[in-house]
Order: C-alpha cells, then structure tokens, then sequence
C-alpha cells in the first residue's frame, strides 16, 4: 500500500505520457522508414532480450523472403562509452559498444548491429547510410560502410515511444508474472503493466521445456488474459482485445573457450568456478549444477565491468580449486575480453555457455513466423 501511494504521481506522469502518444498531443511518434520489429518488455531486465533478438535474427535469416534481404539491429548499446551513432564491428569492444550489441554482431556477422540512443536517428541512418555524412555536427562512426536496411529489430525500444514499430513483441518472466510485481524501486517494473494490452505479441520467456495447454492458459490469467486458444496461439486480454501469445525455453549450449587458448580438457572437471554479471544467475546455475559442483561463484551487477581486483578474485578461487574449470555467461565474456590483466593461466579454464531460446512447439514457431512475415510483407508494400 505505501509503495502505491509513494509512487503515484510517477505512475500518473506515465499514464498522462502514454496518453499523450497515443493521442498524438504535443508527443508524436515517428514511423520508420523501413519495416521495424521492436522487442521490449514493462520490466527492468531479466526477460531475455539478446537471445530472442537473435531468434528473430535466425528465423529472417532462414525465410525465402528476408534470407537474402539487408536485416539490421539497433540498440542504445547499454553503458558504452561511445557517442551517438555507430556501427557495430566484431573486432570492437564491449566498452566501445556496450556487450549486447558485439555478442548480437559476433553470432551474426552478415547482420548490421549499430547502436544509438535516439532510435528515430538510428533507423533514419540504418535506411539512409549516406545521411552519417550530411548529419548536423557531423557523426564520428568508425565504420560507416553497411548497407541499406530493408528491416530493422529494435532491442528494447518499447518505453522509447518516440518510434512507432510495425511489430511490438513484449517478453514477460514466466517466473515473475508482472501483475505479482511491483514498480520500482520496490520491485522490477519499468512501465505499466496495461502497456502489454499495446503489443501485437506476448513471449512468455523462460518456460519449463514442456507445458500443457492447461498449463499455458492458467499462467495467462495470472496476466489477465482468458480463452487462451492454442492452434491459433491467440488469447483476450482485459479489454477484450485478442493478442497473439508464444511460450518460449531457455536452450543452454556446451560450453566453449572465451580465449584462443582455452583447453577443453577442463570442461569435463567435476567441479565449477562460476562468476556473473547479469540481472538473474539462477537458470544458468540449475542447469551447471547438473554436471558440475559449484566451487565457488561471484556475482556481480548487471553488465558490470571487470576490475583488476575482480580478476584477483577469481584467480584466487581458481588456484584454491585447480582441476576446476571457470565459466561465465556469453555477455559477460564480451566485457571479460576488454579486461587486460587475466594471467595467462587461468585463460584457459575460462568458458563461455552459449545460450538460445526456442519455442515450446513447432506449432508456435511456425504460427509466429507466418504473422511475422506477413506484418512485415504488408508494411514493405505500404512503403514502396
């Protein structure tokens, strides 16, 4: 009850903002260019953004339609050190970059991966290349070679309401509902719960591998959904507006070296040094903890940068345990490589473990794709 009454005039500035947009009243949002597909949440991280981004990535990339098409990603590019526009490389750093957008880059290297905070500026340049060089003030791109974008995906691009997408996805925690959680500081949401209602599809991230349709249904009316129907993947939300509904899995990979002189004999080592720097370490730990005692684990803040002094602590917790092999997670090897002072011996029992999402059934997948495709085929034809 307190917090509610703490943080009214907060929740009252955004209800009148979103309304503002809506209405078109002194806010107005700008449409892009060429089709969009925005992937957000209402939550402060921890949702999944960067694999189901690079879901979206792997399913364009295998549609006859997008296969052979310009696919771009844009991000802010979270804590990074650069300005404005630029084009992600793969020989960057996460420090220059932001660790996000250069994993994005690494596993899809034919991909444009530009970060920007102003997202309109972003799409204008991902469509408009030889814009960089007439922008007022000019723009320090290191790389400004890419071509022109046929379809963009906006990284957590929702609360910028600036943009209007073609395709909104919000990703919701399936083992933190939004309507059991709270706003912040008091609890993890970033925006309204009600936003959802705007989306023109709802992921249900981090899943347990097999739901039953019953199953499926009852976590949705946690949400305040109702007559979930899963051949179409459709649900009615509170307003009685149906909204597609997709249910998705984590899928952990093998581990593989971070450096190039990893040895992957440490990998079958019965016990495990774990450290992290992400919003939530406790799926990555169930999973490790089926082939592996951990030792020890560090965990850090959400992107967090590594210090001398971290570096020593690990060391430590390595030398202590020396048949022990060291494992992270894929953001964190990003930031880990911009680290200078890792002693040589201990690179290599340093791992990475790869991580996916998938959805729950073929069905699913092949519903989303098909609605996808065809939202993004009716925008390019309005555009042409």
């Amino acid at each position: 009850m307190l917090d509610k009454i703490l943080l009214f005039p907060y929740i009252a500035v955004l209800k009148i903002r979103h309304l503002m947009y809506d209405k078109g009243f002194i806010l107005k949002s700008v449409t892009p260019e060429v089709p969009t597909i925005c992937l957000g949440n209402v939550t402060a991280g921890g949702t999944g953004k960067t694999p189901h981004t690079e879901l979206l990535l792997d399913l364009l990339q295998k549609s006859d339609e997008w296969a052979y098409r310009n696919v771009a990603v844009l991000s802010r590019g979270y804590k990074r050190k650069s300005k404005k526009f630029q084009q992600v490389s793969m020989d960057g750093s996460a420090n220059f970059y932001g660790d996000e957008p250069l994993q994005i880059k690494k596993k899809f290297p034919a991909v444009t991966v530009a970060v920007d905070k102003d997202r309109v500026e972003g799409c204008r340049f991902l469509a408009h290349p030889d814009d960089l060089d007439r922008a007022k003030g000019g723009r320090k791109c290191l790389n400004r070679d890419f071509p022109t974008a046929d379809v963009i995906v906006l990284d957590d691009a929702f609360q910028y309401r600036k943009l209007k997408a073609t395709y909104n996805i919000i990703l919701v925690d399936y083992n933190r509902p939004v309507t059991k959680d709270r706003m912040l500081p008091f609890g993890r949401l970033r925006d309204l719960p009600s936003r959802m209602r705007v989306a023109d599809s709802i992921f249900i991230t981090k899943c347990p591998q097999y739901m039953e349709d019953e199953e499926k249904a009852a976590f949705l009316t946690l949400l305040g959904y109702k007559d979930f129907d899963s051949e179409t993947c459709t649900a009615v939300n509170s307003k009685g507006g149906v909204q597609k509904v997709f249910f998705t899995c984590i899928n952990y990979q093998p581990m593989k070296p971070v450096y190039n002189e990893g040895n992957p004999r440490y990998i079958y080592s019965k016990k495990l040094v774990l450290f992290t720097g992400i919003a939530k370490d406790l799926p990555l730990r169930q999973y490790l903890s089926g082939s592996y005692k951990i030792v020890k684990r560090f965990t850090f803040g959400d992107h967090h940068k590594y210090t001398r002094s971290d570096i020593r602590s690990i060391m430590a917790a390595s030398t202590a345990n020396p048949t022990a092999a060291i494992a992270t997670t894929e953001k964190d090897a990003q930031r880990l490589l911009d680290c200078p002072d890792v002693p040589a011996r201990i690179r290599e029992r340093i791992f990475e473990v790869p991580i996916s999402v998938k959805f729950l059934t073929e069905h699913e997948e092949l519903v989303f794709t098909s609605t996808l495709l065809g939202e993004l085929r009716s925008e390019a034809t309005m555009n042409k």
